[in-house]
């Protein structure tokens, strides 16, 4: 079975690929890290779902990665590329779905890759996956006369804006578009802002209650307009995602994939 540790094991997606863990039969918690100050330090890993697993919550990484085969990371940038480092120190491989890095992060992340296999996706769910997808697509064949808008929404706790998958979607976009989103992207609007420039992308964000995850992608034409959703309405399909993400890196050499390499749509 594959050993897998899991990062930030008390939060909201800690807590949900602790779930699809114990639920795997082909899987099993070999580790479960949290931030040194957390209540949960010292317990079962499995307590809050009536389970005895034998893992205890610890900080320590180094001592976590001990004969682990992948680790499963959805933190922060700054705790996440600590666990980066301690992977390539260990030679354990990596699953990444936090979002809001920097540029230069994301340079340490793949530079990394050149000793460890690891999969980095803004978003593990396979139908956002299958939206960016979709997104290229439709971008090629709406490339004259669409304007391209990007709405996404969360819940109030998240803390980095536009979405890590909102920017991916973004992007896919202006690849097909022949653009560099650096430097088409509209990020916010207020004022007397001019008629809209037909060469940017748009980004709305929406922030409240507990919404899990809304991105809709707009191409408005005149006459008409096409709208690509997708609606997350629980963390359980990241979370699966992300464990079939570490699947697909057992037996894989070092490398920098993304979820189009987890599901074979490159």
């Amino acid at each position: 079975m594959l050993k897998v540790v899991i990062a930030g094991c008390s939060g909201r997606m800690g807590h949900a690929l602790l779930e699809s863990v114990f639920a795997d039969a082909e899987l099993v918690l070999h580790g479960a890290i949290d931030r040194p100050d957390s209540p949960q330090i010292g317990r079962d890993a499995g307590e809050l779902f009536g389970k005895v697993s034998g893992v205890k919550i610890s900080h320590d990484v180094a001592a976590a990665l001990v004969g682990a085969d992948v680790l499963v990371d959805f933190t922060r940038p700054e705790p996440s590329l600590q666990y980066l480092a301690a992977c390539r120190q260990a030679g354990v491989k990596l699953v990444i779905g936090t979002t809001g890095f920097s540029t230069e992060q994301k340079q340490q992340i793949e530079s990394a890759s050149s000793d460890i296999g690891i999969v980095f996706a803004p978003n593990m769910s396979v139908g956002v996956t299958l939206l960016i997808n979709l997104v290229q697509s439709a971008a090629k064949v709406l490339a004259e006369g669409y304007d391209v808008e990007i709405i996404e929404a969360h819940h109030r706790h998240k803390v980095d804006a536009p979405s890590g998958t909102a920017l991916r979607l973004g992007e896919a976009a202006a690849s097909a578009l022949g653009r560099d989103l650096e430097t088409c992207a509209v990020y916010g609007r207020e004022g007397v802002t001019g008629e809209r420039d037909p060469n940017t992308i748009g980004f709305a964000t929406v922030r409240g209650g507990d919404v899990v995850g809304d991105h809709t992608v707009l191409f408005a034409g005149i006459g008409e307009r096409v709208e690509l959703t997708h609606k997350a309405s629980s963390r359980a399909t990241f979370a699966l995602g992300a464990l079939r993400a570490a699947k697909f890196l057992e037996g894989r050499k070092a490398g920098l994939y993304d979820m189009r390499d987890v599901l074979g749509l490159k």
